[in-house]
């Protein structure tokens, strides 16, 4: 997904993402370290889209403490 995307989102959806994509990387890892991830780049994409979703998450923390 893209940062546009992230900011249409509500606080509890992005808290139920973040959650699933941290799940998401927690079985890669595993994966990866008993050489079963044939895609090592998702682990990457992963990590991206964690950080995207933490930086919505306080954007609409600090839109919520200015009012």
């Amino acid at each position: 997904m893209k940062k546009v995307d992230y900011n249409k989102m509500t606080q509890a959806e992005l808290t139920e993402k973040l959650d699933d994509f941290k799940k998401e990387l927690f079985a890669l890892r595993f994966q990866h370290a008993i050489n079963q991830l044939d895609n090592t780049a998702r682990l990457k994409a992963v990590k991206k889209d964690i950080a995207r979703v933490k930086t919505a998450l306080r954007a609409l923390e600090l839109q919520s403490a200015e009012q």
